[in-house]
């Protein structure tokens, strides 16, 4: 397991930086969040789910000069499971930024799909469409990559998500609020991810807002 803050992001302000996700100008934003639509990703609904194709969250804050942007996907999964990483080369995943209004329309748009490594059994990224980056940036998962002063890491995190899970769905079937600070359904348990840390020169001069969110799409239907 890896922390986000810990590897490809060093020095930035670190979990509590969470609380400051940017937030969208103007506009409504659609928005998805674990299995959802559950007729493709719950297996509560699909006997086959769409896992890969399944974002979790996407964050986004500001320090030091340059905008972190994280999106999870295909988890959380315990990090004692000897479950697979889920790279499949037959979904697209979208990363979309705005940076003026109205604030549901993408300036920027950055893409990236898995595919083979070099090595038998080594999976690699591609990644294109990153702000200020000229071409593509690729290499293999779960290391640190850089090209014109974008950093990228892609692989397996902790989930940063802290949230009650037993106790909210006490509270649903009881009527009453059981949810508790002190304990977290997500502790130990893992995310696919990718992390880009972007210049905020890169977004544009005088940028003070910014949209985020993501998309996936699966390239033949559903699996």
């Amino acid at each position: 397991m890896r922390r986000i803050f810990k590897t490809l992001l060093a020095g930035s302000a670190g979990a509590a930086s969470l609380a400051a996700l940017m937030l969208v100008p103007t506009g409504v934003a659609t928005s998805a969040d674990h299995l959802d639509p559950p007729s493709r990703t719950d297996g509560g609904v699909d006997p086959n789910p769409d896992i890969p194709a399944d974002i979790a969250d996407v964050f986004a804050w500001h320090s030091n000069g340059t905008t972190k942007i994280a999106m999870t996907f295909a988890g959380p999964v315990s990090a004692a499971a000897t479950t697979p990483l889920y790279y499949d080369r037959d979904v697209l995943y979208k990363i979309n930024i705005s940076t003026a209004a109205p604030g549901n329309t993408p300036e920027f748009t950055i893409k990236y799909r898995f595919g083979p490594g070099q090595n038998p059994g080594e999976w690699g990224v591609r990644i294109e469409g990153v702000p200020g980056v000229n071409g593509v940036i690729e290499g293999p998962v779960e290391q640190n990559l850089q090209k014109d002063g974008v950093k990228v890491r892609v692989g397996l995190f902790d989930e940063p998500f802290f949230f009650d899970l037993i106790g909210f769905r006490e509270t649903r079937s009881t009527g009453t609020l059981k949810i508790r600070n002190d304990r977290n359904f997500f502790d130990t348990q893992n995310d696919t991810a990718i992390v880009l840390e972007i210049p905020d020169a890169n977004l544009g001069a005088g940028v003070t807002n910014l949209g985020v969110w993501g998309q996936t799409a699966r390239f033949g239907g559903n699996i």
